[in-house]
């Protein structure tokens, strides 16, 4: 079936005639039209947009009457939903978000077949509610999102396709004395052929890494946490500094647990197994419990050292903590983010109990997951470094455990330029790609 043609059968389900017998764009411009009339959006006036709907969610940040942002979702009586998304800094609307989730019927249960709403497709509006951009996932025979398309602006074009669950290329098993570092993150884009080679394999050439958050072996970089329409993509651009800095490396990808924390002791079990020692681990919550189970299956394994990041909400860690890299075990290391003067880079957290190092990591040359280069600033771009200099020395010194490579790493360090005294435990490290063990 032709686009038009579907989009148009979606949008008759739940628009008046008139509207449904438009071509799709302008059945959103219409909606766009009538929600941008209104600072409030009260219920009478989305009963009015949307015949029939019923509304569910409701929320305004900003003073009453003048919101900066809004957010409001509407049922449909079939079973889908609307949710519009505005941000009018002083009342003034300088965007606006339009997503339609259709409804779909579950597998019957004793009550009789479910009907659930997933995200279809989704339109970007400027200040003057004209269309910029318009989104669509495609979905695959077993319920799953398999990709994404970018549409025009009228619907009529794709302008760009992502995959979002790949195979994993084949290629040979690993070198044999080839140091073995587990990058859990959001995944990688093992496409790019910057990862030739690189991918830790088994004796069968099978990837050793694995996906945590899917449960299976395609741990490709993706995070719809927060949005189905805009995904995240960390792991790739972190991943790129380990393999440009540490070229002995090869690496075990392995997509964080974010639907079930527990997870984290098997995933710690695999890396170990497979001969992992150093842990790469950009990411972080504010929650103690979250990491309960990395924190036991860390603690029982001595021999493994987990470079954390300190994280980047301006904070101090001694007060206000962030995990894991607050949990304190003696096989963390705990690095944030420096300038090149030597100073605590803006924004990058801090602790002189808490945080052990800080390195260079503003404007780091990365490669992202689209494999084109460019520059990333944060802690956790200083992680990679300190894991690829771990790498380096572990490359040349293959029975260090994690106590040899932690002190090592923690000699290296310098007092801070330009103050900061008390903000970290041990200094920072002005160049982490110098191999010096003085």
């Amino acid at each position: 079936m032709a686009k038009r043609a579907i989009l148009s059968l979606l949008l008759g389900i739940f628009l008046t005639p008139d509207v449904a017998a438009d071509p799709p764009h302008r059945a959103f411009a219409r909606i766009l039209d009538a929600v941008c009339t209104s600072v409030a959006l009260h219920e009478q006036e989305l009963r009015q947009i949307f015949p029939g709907g019923r509304l569910l969610e409701v929320r305004a940040d900003g003073p009453a009457g003048k919101p900066y942002r809004t957010r409001h979702r509407v049922l449909t009586p079939e079973g889908g939903e609307w949710v519009i998304s505005r941000l009018m800094p002083g009342g003034v609307l300088r965007r606006i978000g339009l997503e339609w989730h259709a409804p779909v019927a579950e597998a019957a249960g004793a009550a009789g077949a479910a009907v659930k709403a997933r995200p279809e497709v989704a339109v970007n509006a400027g200040g003057d509610c004209r269309p910029t951009e318009a989104r669509r996932l495609i979905y695959g025979a077993d319920g799953t999102a398999a990709a994404l398309e970018v549409l025009s602006p009228d619907m009529a074009d794709v302008v760009l396709r992502e995959e979002f669950d790949p195979p994993v290329p084949p290629g040979p098993p690993s070198p044999p004395g080839a140091v073995r570092v587990a990058v859990v993150d959001t995944g990688v884009n093992y496409t790019l052929p910057m990862f030739e080679g690189r991918l830790a394999r088994d004796a069968d050439g099978g990837l050793l890494g694995h996906d945590f958050w899917d449960m299976d072996a395609r741990p490709f970089d993706l995070d719809t946490a927060r949005s189905p329409f805009f995904p995240l993509h960390h792991g790739t651009a972190v991943t790129s500094i380990i393999l440009k800095e540490a070229p002995e490396a090869v690496i075990l990808p392995f997509r964080y647990p974010r639907p079930d924390m527990a997870r984290f002791a098997e995933l710690i079990a695999r890396a170990d197994a497979a001969g992992t020692r150093v842990v790469n681990m950009a990411m972080g919550s504010n929650k103690a419990a979250d990491w309960a189970a990395f924190a036991e299956a860390a603690r029982a394994r001595p021999h493994m050292l987990f470079i954390v990041s300190a994280g980047n909400d301006g904070r101090d860690l001694d007060k206000r903590p962030v995990y894991p890299a607050a949990l304190g075990l003696d096989n963390i290391l705990t690095v944030t983010s420096a300038d090149t003067a030597g100073r605590l880079a803006r924004g990058s957290n801090w602790g002189g109990r808490t945080v052990d190092i800080m390195v260079p990591g503003e404007q780091i040359a990365v490669v992202d997951h689209r494999g084109a280069p460019g520059k990333a600033s944060g802690a956790s771009f200083a992680v990679p470094r300190v894991v690829a200099l771990a790498a380096r020395w572990l490359a040349k010194h293959p029975d260090w455990r994690a106590s040899e490579l932690k002190a090592a790493i923690l000699k290296r360090a310098r007092p801070p330029l330009n103050g900061g005294a008390g903000m970290l435990r041990h200094g920072w490290i002005p160049d982490p790609t110098d191999d010096f063990e003085g």
